[in-house]
């Protein structure tokens, strides 16, 4: 007989094509353990080198211990659902038709049967593994709780109960009754496949096995679903259902009992079930399982909404009253509102002569420059290179300069490596050569040069300036909010520098080289560590360039916040991180919360929209996460090294029982607030996000009366920020104010209240005005007891004090100021309206505006040209905030402005010479003559910036400055002209004119 021709083609071993298969799965795997292996030790490495590691370990091995318990109970209840099925069925099925149908299915799973035993509890295992490990945070808390110390006024239970406990309970009962539907349904199919449950005209036919399954795994889960019954009553107490959150009448008086009554009745049915599972009886467990159906319906939705209906709404007014005391007192614990200091402020809107004398300290102090507007003035003094960069929005803190409290608009000189010409963008220049930013920019607050520059205390390449120099500060910055993904750092002793460090000047030049000599990552000098980087960063360079040497340190995970966030997962960050000199180094501080949205009676808000304003909508800080609480704490300030990116973590609200527990499972990480410098100290503010968050609940929450917040008529809201187009809140602004009841200036965090927003209309007059007061004192380790302090000025609601948009609508309407910000509009430049600052002074509120000039070239910036006041319904107008009080209180404010020293210093003639009294042609001319001026500058000015010549372009901007104020004192000589004599009994404006530069 012949041999059947082979099928494998010619050449190729069977054997070898049967292994390839194999082989490709074995390298496949292979490949993706590796790359695993190597995110996970990339991470261990970096944990370990800023000296967190436990976090890393604890917080994995919770998770990974989760996972494994919630796999382990899901994989055994199916696959003993599964196999009891199994194993119990039948020898025999009842008729002919159904044998033959069963067994064509049985036939079809038999040869992968135990593949799909295990494989299917398996899947479900991994599902719930999934779940569960994602819950790592609640088992955490739950076996490391700590008391508050103060119970609900319901249950009377411990707050802890229901912050720590509570969803933990709730959480292991939702996932038991998941496992027992899922097993129950695996084994009735089970059941049903085999042949222990049939479907038959007569009915159901299930065998003896069958039915102790289906009993014992119905009582189970009527068990569970008694014990959730039974944890709902407490629930209530967090219930958003209402119109205040926490347990109200209806939830006291019907949810309550009939939420005890559902978890007895389940367990009595779950006993039926098992007597059924014995004597082999189903009339009493179906019959108790409708009437558990039934009584759900009626007791735990008709009752209560009957109630609600038919008792409640007649006379929610009285019935409630005891519950919305509860919400009301139990909200401002819960978001730190319970101590704020109320006080009544009966505002004047009259502006008289000598009103800021008792708030000269204040007045002095009120801050000029617009940390939103001025970061492009910075660029272009302050910047030297296109490699660096400073951020939309600059910071605003304050330091001691000549024994006096400073405010100070403060920014750090970051990296930009975009900004790199084409033919630079290599990685060895990205990764090795560029790899930080330089040096500390700061400015005056409250200060501007004649020319409407920012005043600096901080500049320049070498950093010089009251805040330190070279050899007092480090001021290299490889750790921002804008640094590259990853730099490669470090060399051994003696190499060559690598690094650019920064220019020798600011024009022309050598450029210098550094080398950094910190901790500030992980070694990549082995290659094992430089394949695991090489995967991680997808980058083959990293693993193949001669710029990796055996002391190189790969810096990454650089801006502040994110790191802070990735070592304590436990916190929720605010969105504003900022930059201060603290001992000698440039440190990031950011301010962490602890969270929870199971606060009993407390209201929750969402944290995207609570803390949205019109600096988040432009991107000019970080949005919180949609995440909804009703409880925060600023219970944690964090420093971030910007050299080596070292990472501190104080316990500054170290009552806060949720901290002590994180501080339980993690407990060397983080520091207590005693072991902060002193320097440090002086620099902590009152965090942004949480002020935003408490203000947006005082709209509301400052009325303390049941009856009256029942009735809502006194509720406020944050007014739009008047500076921009778009319909969204003003941010809050720090500042150095005294308020009524202080003895000196604090560094403060301020907003203002108008009437309750509504259909997107309010009326908008000043009903209240909050500040946080921001200093924690300058003793290391010692917090002043004034910190955090919340007051809250109360306005007469009949007093018609204008509100910022008012104040807004009067600066853009007032004819004077409109002529005026015309005339600075000509020769192709933008008029920008700073932000407008709020001050309780004077016995009434003062707003104040900066007003900056900005010509329209790629590389120009705002230089502040003008300052607006108004003060009830009176504005004041001039080139420096001291004129501007001084027009506006009758000639004399009383108190002089930080600015003072600029009064009359914008030169409209050479030194030493006297200008005479020009008529009106002659000012017309001089008018025509400036603009005309200011024109050629603009035109030189451009020239200049298209030959790349910035001393140039800088050069004709002042000329085009001082045109600009020439043709600006022209027009206020032209408008001082006398006009034809009034009318008898004409009422003069109450606007007084600008006065003219001198």
């Amino acid at each position: 007989m012949s041999r059947p021709a082979s099928s494998n083609p010619p050449g190729r071993s069977p054997l070898r094509r049967g292994a390839l298969t194999p082989t490709l799965i074995v390298v496949a795997v292979a490949v993706v353990g590796f790359i695993f292996f190597a995110n996970v030790w990339t991470d261990v490495l970096w944990y370990q080198q800023l000296g967190f590691f436990e976090v890393y370990i604890r917080e994995n091995l919770a998770r990974i211990i989760t996972f494994l318990i919630g796999f382990a109970m899901m994989f055994a209840a199916v696959f003993f659902a599964i196999r009891i099925a199994y194993r119990s069925r039948p020898v025999y099925a009842p008729d002919a038709e159904a044998r033959d149908n069963l067994n064509r299915y049985q036939a079809q799973l038999e040869p992968v049967r135990r593949v799909v035993m295990i494989g299917l509890p398996i899947l479900f295992g991994l599902f719930a593994g999934s779940a569960a490990a994602s819950q790592w945070q609640k088992a955490l808390l739950f076996f490391n709780q700590e008391p508050f110390g103060q119970n609900d006024p319901l249950f009377n239970m411990d707050i802890s109960f229901y912050l720590m406990t509570l969803p933990f309970l709730g959480f292991v009962t939702g996932f038991l009754i998941s496992i027992a539907v899922v097993a129950g349904i695996a084994g009735i199919l089970t059941h049903y496949l085999y042949g222990s449950i049939r479907l038959m005209e007569r009915g159901i036919f299930t065998s003896r096995a069958a039915q102790i399954h289906i009993a014992v795994t119905g009582a189970l889960f009527l068990v569970l679903l008694g014990i959730n019954f039974w944890l709902d009553r407490y629930t209530t107490v967090q219930s958003n259902s209402g119109r205040w959150a926490g347990a109200l009448y209806t939830d006291v008086n019907a949810v309550v009992p009939t939420k005890a009554i559902l978890a007895v009745a389940a367990g009595l049915v779950a006993i039926l079930f098992i007597i059924a599972a014995v004597i082999g009886r189903w009339r009493l467990p179906v019959i108790g399982t409708a009437m558990l159906v039934i009584t759900a319906i009626l007791a735990g939705g008709v009752y209560p909404w009957v109630i609600q209906q038919f008792q409640v709404r007649p006379s929610e007014n009285t019935l409630e009253k005891e519950f919305i005391d509860r919400n009301i007192k139990m909200t401002r614990a819960a978001y730190g509102l319970d101590k704020i200091d109320v006080s009544a402020y009966n505002a004047t809107t009259t502006a008289t002569t000598g009103a800021l004398a008792a708030d000269a300290q204040t007045t002095a102090n009120i801050r000029l420059l617009d940390p939103n507007l001025i970061s492009s003035a910075f660029a272009q003094l302050e910047q030297y290179r296109p490699y660096y960069q400073f951020p939309q929005t600059l910071n605003v803190d304050r330091y001691m300069v000549d024994g006096k409290v400073q405010d100070t608009v403060i920014a750090v000189r970051e990296l930009n490596p975009d900004g790199l010409s084409a033919n630079q963008q290599t990685w060895v220049n990205r990764h090795i050569v560029y790899t930080h930013g330089y040096g500390v920019v700061a400015a005056k607050g409250n200060k501007f040069t004649a020319d409407g520059k920012p005043e600096f205390l901080q500049s320049g390449i070498p950093s010089n300036g009251v805040l330190g120099n070279d050899n007092t500060y480090e001021p290299r910055i490889y750790f921002g909010e804008n640094s590259p993904e990853y730099s490669i750092v470090g060399a051994p002793d003696g190499a060559p520098n690598r690094e650019q460090d920064r220019p020798a000047g600011r024009e022309g030049g050598g450029e210098t080289q550094y080398t950094f000599s910190g901790n500030g990552g992980p070694n990549v000098g082995n290659w094992l560590n430089r394949i695991l980087y090489s995967i991680k960063f997808q980058s083959s360079d990293l693993l193949l360039s001669d710029g990796v040497n055996a002391e190189s340190q790969i810096l990454y995970e650089r801006n502040p916040r994110e790191r802070v966030e990735k070592l304590a997962p436990y916190l929720t960050v605010d969105g504003n991180a900022y930059p201060a000199v603290v001992d000698g180094r440039v440190k990031w501080i950011v301010d962490g919360y602890t969270t929870s949205q199971y606060f009993p009676y407390s209201q929750p808000q969402q944290l995207q929209n609570a803390t949205a304003d019109s600096q988040t909508s432009a991107g000019r800080t970080v949005a919180l996460p949609n995440s909804s609480v009703n409880y925060i704490r600023n219970s944690v300030k964090a420093t971030v090294d910007a050299y080596d990116g070292s990472v501190n973590l104080y316990a500054w609200d170290d009552q806060d029982p949720i901290l002590k527990a994180w501080q339980k499972v993690f407990p060397t990480v983080i520091k207590p607030y005693s072991e902060m410098s002193g320097d440090l100290m002086s620099h902590v503010r009152y965090p942004e996000d949480l002020f935003k968050v408490q203000r947006e609940l005082l709209g509301r929450y400052h009325v303390t009366d049941p009856d009256s917040f029942y009735q809502n008529n006194d509720a406020w809201s944050v007014p739009n920020d008047p500076t921009v187009s778009e319909a969204v809140k003003q941010p809050p602004f720090y500042m150095s104010l005294q308020m009524p009841d202080q003895e000196k200036p604090a560094f403060q965090l301020t907003s203002s209240f108008i009437p309750q927003t509504v259909n997107g209309s309010a009326r908008n007059i000043l009903y209240g005005f909050l500040a946080a007061d921001s200093d924690a004192g300058n003793e290391k380790g010692v917090k002043a007891e004034s910190y955090g302090k919340l007051r809250l000025l109360e306005l007469p609601t009949d007093t018609q004090v204008p509100g910022p948009g008012q104040a807004q609508n009067k600066f853009n309407s007032d004819p004077t100021v409109s002529q005026a910000l015309n005339l600075l509009r000509q020769g192709a430049s933008d008029v920008l309206n700073g932000n407008l600052l709020t001050l309780p002074v004077g016995g009434g509120l003062l707003y104040v505006q900066p007003v900056y000039l900005k010509s329209t070239g790629e590389t120009s910036y705002p230089t502040l040209q003008r300052v607006l006041v108004a003060f009830g319904d009176k504005i004041g107008f001039a080139p420096t905030l001291d004129e501007a009080l001084n027009q506006l209180f009758g000639g004399d404010s009383g108190a002089s402005a930080g600015d003072v020293a600029n009064n009359g210093q914008t030169p409209t003639a050479p030194p030493g010479t006297t200008t005479p009294p020009a008529g009106p042609t002659d000012a017309k001319a001089e008018l025509k003559a400036a603009l005309d001026e200011a024109n050629k500058a603009i035109q030189d000015g451009q020239a200049a910036l298209a030959k790349g010549d910035f001393a140039g372009y800088g050069a004709q901007q002042t000329k085009l400055s001082e045109a600009l104020q020439k043709a600006i004192d022209a027009q206020n000589r032209l408008d001082a002209t006398p006009a034809p004599t009034a009318t008898p009994g004409a009422t003069p404006s109450a606007t007084p004119s600008p006065t003219p530069s001198s």
